[in-house]
């Protein structure tokens, strides 16, 4: 649904799991044992990561100053599982958030949020006002007030609601 450009660096990898559910059609990609390779999901892991993915969700859409879709764990209190360290490369002298442990998925999404928190990109990441919607996108307009996924799309369904609204 997204027209937009992916979001930089390992906002990526988060922007990819909120976006691997549909919630109009209900089609959930972890569902799929390729999507689930893709990101490193062992079966028996789904229900954490999809805790995550809604968690991952809701901060999204805090981000463009809009309620939670429903209850979910604090997104605080799932990172605050996975323990992080400070990565010195010795080429360089370049430091950078890594996770503690090589390759799970709560793990890589620790090191994505402190790696867009220290470049300033974190709030950018946010979710469609749109209910049925709420697909990620990073916001890159200027002001960074953008409201839907997809102008085209969402955008034109609010507005006409909204136009609809006033002539009834």
């Amino acid at each position: 649904m997204n027209e937009r450009l992916p979001a930089p660096g390992g906002l990526a990898l988060v922007e990819t799991l909120v976006n691997t559910v549909d919630l109009e059609s209900g089609r959930d990609d972890l569902d799929t044992p390729q999507a689930r390779e893709r990101f490193g999901i062992a079966e028996g892991d789904l229900d954490a990561v999809r805790e995550l993915r809604e968690s991952l969700r809701a901060t999204c859409l805090a981000h463009a100053g809009h309620p939670p879709h429903r209850p979910v764990t604090p997104l605080g209190d799932l990172l605050a599982r996975t323990p992080l360290y400070v990565a010195v490369d010795p080429r360089d002298g370049s430091a950078r958030l890594a996770p503690a442990e090589d390759g799970p998925l709560l793990s890589r999404v620790a090191a994505a949020v402190a790696q867009a928190l220290t470049e300033g990109t974190w709030e950018r990441l946010k979710a469609c006002e749109l209910p049925e919607c709420h697909w990620a996108y990073y916001d890159r307009s200027p002001a960074g007030r953008g409201r839907w996924c997809s102008m085209s799309v969402c955008g034109a369904r609010a507005k006409m609601r909204r136009y609809r609204a006033k002539g009834a």
